[in-house]
């Protein structure tokens, strides 16, 4: 699904150097490599406040610290994702609220949003998931009427720019209150362990977030706040670094594979193709947005409408096709977030995606043989 050796292998000379730098200087907490890529990563993302922390799923949950959310607050995110949305929701004993998404972007359904929102509603979640960035417009619309806090799960879009009705574009994770991402391996900017980073252009959380990631202290042994232990180490600062300078040549190599997946596969009848979705105008004819760059691909994601999608999941397995279903259970069907609230009826979308999503292999390392073996393969099997 990931070809992290080749990926290292034309950026090793770069890599080693920044690695055995950080080595020499024995700086292995918060030292200067961390300062620099954080630094870095501001001017990429165009935000005022990065604060690196251990991982994606602290990153959530340091947020939610962040923004003051209180037992019981309820939280609105989806039910297709991974667990860690709403896992953080519920370690601070606040009140999950999961809903449906939209058929074809997998993202949030801005109709199922407002219908969701309560007096206890204190903040929502949109995941861009697989690449996609959501609807933020008009979720950030939504959140002012009814004054919420809006937290961006980034973690697998970062890179992706969202183009806003008036033309102007701001990346994903840098719009809403505040974001979180993910620097897990296999993410579009991976690091070579753990890692994560919360965005945010509000001084005050910012300041906030800043105790909270190293223990709660602004001053050693000072305890200003309830914080946690959660730190970007310097050797997976120095390597994120040089690859963040890859990052858009990455989202580029992974759009132009995704064309080339669309273009084989959009001729079968029984395959639905991701679908980008933007307020700007632009070529989608495809199903690929070839003027922007709202999805940046983490996973490249199909429906396969015919019943087929187990079958060609036995076949990848025959025949050592990388393949990956994200995801086969829902949340609201998980033992750990299964609550009587729910209603089947209120997930049909959700339902029909665990049986139908199949996921590619995508990577910068595809080439267009590859690509061309997979999907003759797929309509082998698919039709």
């Amino acid at each position: 699904m990931v070809d992290l050796k080749g990926q290292y292998d034309k950026i090793k000379d770069e890599v080693d150097k920044s690695i055995f730098e950080v080595l020499n200087s024995t700086s292995y907490i918060n030292g200067p490599a961390v300062r620099q890529f954080q630094e870095n990563l501001e001017k990429y993302m165009g935000v005022k406040h990065v604060i690196p922390c251990a991982n994606g799923t602290d990153a959530l949950q340091i947020a939610m610290m962040g923004l003051g959310l209180k037992p019981g607050d309820e939280v609105i995110t989806v039910d297709f994702t991974f667990a860690a949305t709403v896992e953080v929701i519920a370690l601070l004993n606040l009140t999950p609220v999961l809903i449906d998404v939209d058929k074809d972007t997998f993202n949030i359904d801005l109709k199922k949003l407002e219908e969701a929102i309560t007096p206890k509603t204190k903040a929502i979640v949109p995941v861009h998931l697989f690449g996609h960035v959501a609807q933020m417009e008009d979720i950030m619309a939504l959140a002012k009427k009814h004054d919420l806090y809006v937290i961006e799960d980034n973690a697998q879009a970062i890179g992706a720019n969202y183009t806003f009705k008036d033309g102007s574009q701001q990346k994903a994770g840098t719009i809403g209150n505040v974001g979180a991402t993910s620097f897990f391996p296999s993410k579009n900017l991976g690091a070579y362990g753990d890692g994560g980073s919360i965005f945010t252009n509000d001084d005050e959380l910012a300041h906030s977030i800043r105790g909270i990631v190293n223990h709660g202290m602004y001053e050693r042994y000072h305890h200003d706040v309830v914080g946690v232990n959660s730190r970007l180490d310097s050797v997976q600062a120095a390597v994120l670094d040089i690859k963040l300078k890859h990052l858009d040549d990455y989202s580029s190599r992974r759009q132009n594979a995704a064309r080339h997946y669309t273009e084989a596969l959009s001729k079968s009848e029984h395959i639905q193709t991701p679908q980008t979705e933007t307020y700007k105008p632009c070529d989608n004819s495809n199903g690929i947005c070839d003027t922007c760059d709202c999805h940046v691909f983490h996973q490249y994601t199909i429906k396969i409408k015919n019943g087929k999608r187990n079958a060609l999941a036995e076949h990848f397995k025959k025949n050592d096709i990388p393949h990956g279903i994200y995801y086969p259970i829902p949340l609201h069907s998980q033992k750990a977030y299964k609550d009587e609230r729910y209603d089947e009826k209120e997930f049909k979308v959700t339902n029909q995606l665990v049986d139908e999503v199949i996921s590619l292999p995508m990577h910068t390392e595809l080439d267009k043989e590859q690509i061309d073996y997979i999907t003759s393969e797929i309509i082998k099997v698919v039709g």
